[in-house]
């Protein structure tokens, strides 16, 4: 007769396993609404969320995928402050490019104003392939700031990002290790390239979104997530 304690560690273990993993063999990042995180994709479709721009997104396998760009998903509900961004995603190839959109001003209504007037969050770990220096690798304010380390994964791995807005300064941590933590007023390098961001003060609170850069730079996105900063 099999003793049932004999065999509770390893049931635990597997319990454990499956709680990680979903059965796709993808990290399962969806099991943290009860640490505060709300939702802004829910799986299945884009409610609450607008196109802009050239190209399109649509869920696939439940994924945020897209076609042809440049253009934006932006989240129409509200704006952002006083808040993380966590945002899950995976680059189609060994190296892809997009970007995550924040403190765009006003709601947008084609593609370049949030790239001239909003920072992008960017995602490429392989800037120089476009003649592009650090300052345009993932988790940098895209040509802002230099990135305090350098911990994108390449396609087709999951990476996590997580963009603090607290009040004036933005604090973005990719895969866990700090990338950018920027305070408006702080000095950045003049433009190199007309498709870069105006300098200037961006608002404390303003819409976010997601880029398809192109055909040629699919990124997948499994969760998009918010939670409010809790002031000590």
């Amino acid at each position: 007769m099999i003793k049932p304690n004999r065999f509770k560690p390893l049931h635990f273990f597997l319990l454990a396993f499956l709680w990680m993993f979903d059965f796709s063999g993808q990290p399962n990042f969806g099991q943290d609404q009860d640490k505060g995180w709300r939702q802004l994709f829910n799986g299945k479709d884009l409610t609450g969320w607008k196109q802009v721009g050239p190209g399109e997104h649509y869920v696939e396998d439940g994924l945020i995928a897209s076609h042809g760009g440049m253009g934006l998903l932006y989240w129409t509900k509200e704006k952002f402050s006083n808040c993380t961004i966590k945002v899950v995603y995976k680059m189609q190839k060994f190296n892809s490019n997009s970007g995550v959109f924040i403190r765009i001003p006003i709601e947008p209504r084609e593609a370049w104003m949030p790239v001239f007037y909003g920072y992008e969050v960017q995602i490429d770990n392989h800037p120089e392939t476009s003649n592009e220096d650090e300052y345009h690798i993932t988790g940098t304010l895209y040509s802002l700031t230099k990135p305090l380390a350098k911990p994108g994964k390449p396609g087709p791995e999951w990476n996590t990002m997580e963009i603090t807005l607290d009040g004036p300064r933005t604090i973005v941590y990719v895969n866990g290790e700090k990338v950018t933590d920027y305070k408006e007023g702080d000095p950045v390098p003049e433009r190199k390239f007309d498709f870069e961001p105006f300098r200037g003060p961006r608002p404390n609170s303003g819409y976010m979104g997601l880029q398809n850069h192109g055909d040629d730079d699919i990124v997948y996105f499994k969760e998009v997530a918010v939670k409010p900063l809790h002031k000590k």
